[in-house]
């Protein structure tokens, strides 16, 4: 779902209100925040049209124009757009606490339930019934992985030159298995040079285009002032960045005293830091990377378990990066974080510290940076590099989706038998998505039931 369409179906349905709404008391937005955090469903589009209908539409807190200028910010910053729009905005209506409000209450109710449903997973996953769902789930994100490389690279490869670095990202990363920040910097500078000799192939497509609706006066408005806090300055700027680093640092060295450079708790945070400034693309673009380093390099799970979680990760509120929560409970749970008589706290531990991580760096970007990366919004020498990154990461996700198809229609590797049944799953699914639009929830509850049945009719 696009959100532009989420504005242009809406548009001239209700009369305009002349009056702006009375000012937002903070325990009203934080309500709202702590709602939208357990019906964040639908991934970024449907979850940046949920916020779409309720801030702009109905409750006027802020205008088109500064939504949509809100939603470019954080489409050109590496992290979950959806959650940083809403600390964006919960920032502009009440500050500093306002933005990390609003920021946490979309993670933490989903970080509460992926935890659950991970120990779900683990205690139960080798009952008949769980197995089954399951069994139907996995074609399914394999489905929806291959229609995320489709959605990215129709709106990404606009040109010739954007197709051979999406096909020069696929070879790198299949062929030569190049590590993913290595392919993010040499698109980068792909795109760097190429924005300044072949200006027209690296403009920025698309975007989300101007405001085309209006739904009455909003509490921030068009013409609204930047509010005082909102404004740059050196000193803020000085400050928010030595906030933020101080609480990297601090947790860090608790890890470090607690279970030395070498643990595990100690090595997730310091990998999902790296992927937390890496997820350009949103976040099918880091799962390549996630791969990389938590199956191949680390070890704390399987690629079997990797598209578990993926598939748990479709089916909750919240950013779908929240994935890595699943990554760090499994993670924790096979490596005894807190010893063989703690499995269970030692694997909530170990999803909070991944959580953790993972979107610190978001809070510092929206927080700190906001007035300077709104500056440069639509600048060729800043948005060419991030073209080229976007044509890479198609390239990427194509990749991933080959691996996950694979795992599935070969379950017991290439030598194995092959799985007609999850092939039909997987075709049925991809039918449903790119033939009928059929949303996330509706596909996944749709396979895990082929998944039970097929498993339970099988000899």
């Amino acid at each position: 779902m696009n959100p532009d369409a989420a504005v242009d179906k809406h548009a001239g349905q209700a009369a305009e209100p002349s009056e702006a709404p009375r000012a937002v008391p903070f325990r009203e937005a934080f309500a709202f925040w702590l709602q939208l955090g357990f019906i964040s469903f639908g991934g970024p589009a449907g979850q940046i049209a949920i916020m779409h209908t309720e801030l702009v539409e109905r409750r006027r807190w802020i205008s088109e124009k500064r939504f949509l200028h809100a939603l470019n910010f954080c489409m050109v910053l590496p992290g979950p757009e959806a959650q940083q729009l809403a600390t964006y905005i919960g920032w502009l209506l009440h500050r500093t606490r306002g933005g990390i409000v609003a920021g946490a209450l979309f993670v933490l109710p989903s970080l509460f339930i992926l935890i659950a449903l991970s120990w779900i997973y683990i205690a139960f996953g080798q009952v008949p019934v769980v197995a089954g769902l399951f069994f139907g789930l996995k074609p399914a994100v394999a489905a929806l992985v291959v229609h995320a490389a489709h959605r990215i690279g129709s709106r990404a490869l606009k040109n010739r030159w954007l197709w051979a670095i999406a096909a020069a990202a696929f070879v790198a990363i299949f062929a030569f298995d190049a590590p993913f920040p290595l392919i993010v910097l040499a698109a980068g500078l792909i795109g760097h040079f190429g924005g300044r000799h072949a200006p027209a192939h690296f403009a920025l497509g698309g975007g989300h285009g101007a405001a085309q609706a209006s739904y009455g006066r909003a509490l921030i408005d068009d013409d609204t002032p930047t509010p005082p806090h909102a404004r740059f300055t050196r000193a803020r700027l000085a400050r928010v960045l030595a906030i933020g680093f101080g609480l990297w640092v601090a947790a860090m060295a608790v890890l470090l005293a607690s279970v030395g450079v070498d643990g595990t708790l100690t090595q997730m945070g310091w990998f999902f830091t790296k992927a937390a400034l890496l997820t350009f693309g949103g976040a099918y673009a880091v799962l390549p990377y996630v791969y990389q380093g938590a199956v191949e390099h680390q070890h704390w799970l399987t690629g079997a378990q990797m598209i578990d979680g993926l598939a748990l990760g479709e089916t909750t509120p919240g950013p779908l990066i929240m994935v890595v929560a699943f990554v760090g409970f499994v993670g924790g749970w096979a490596k005894q974080v807190l010893g063989p008589d703690a499995l269970f706290l030692g694997a909530a531990l170990a999803a909070s510290v991944v959580t953790f991580f993972t979107f610190l760096p978001s809070f510092v970007f929206i927080l700190a940076g906001g007035p300077i990366v709104e500056s440069t919004h639509g600048q060729l020498k800043f948005t060419a590099p991030l073209t080229a990154i976007t044509a890479a990461v198609v390239g990427v996700i194509l990749n991933l989706a080959l691996f996950f198809a694979v795992h599935v229609l070969w379950p017991h590797g290439l030598q194995g038998p092959f799985s007609g049944a999850s092939a039909a799953i997987g075709l049925a699914a991809a039918i449903a998505l790119f033939r009928f639009k059929v949303g996330v929830l509706p596909l996944l509850a749709g396979c895990a039931v082929a998944g039970l049945i097929v498993t339970m009719v099988a000899p």
